[in-house]
């Protein structure tokens, strides 16, 4: 976020202030974890698993991402879905920001 033409950097860290940051809980831990071992995800991609399993546990309405092999994956969804469930957690809706933006026309 701090790369490329100084002033938008530091207007892009700006607006990065007032977002809030969302624990990383056990619970965060426990699921990124089941999405692992049972290799919905990739070990190799242990941080997307903690991107999903966060998103998820804090209830988030979104989880917006450009990674289309390990999160925004229409073939991984259903298997992320019943993991989640299996934790008593409702799938957060995972999307590109052209999803969410859609089409203008």
């Amino acid at each position: 976020m701090s790369h490329g033409e100084i002033d938008m950097a530091s207007r892009r860290l700006e607006l990065l202030i007032t977002i809030p940051l969302l624990d990383l809980s056990p619970d965060v831990f426990r699921i990124s974890q089941d999405l692992l071992d049972r290799e919905i995800i990739p070990s190799k991609a242990a941080d997307d698993a903690i991107h999903i399993a966060v998103a998820s546990v804090h209830e988030t309405d979104y989880l917006l991402t450009w990674n289309c092999k390990h999160i925004a994956n229409p073939h991984l969804r259903r298997r992320i879905i019943d993991c989640l469930s299996a934790h008593g957690l409702r799938a957060t809706i995972i999307c590109t920001p052209e999803d969410l933006i859609g089409d203008e026309n």
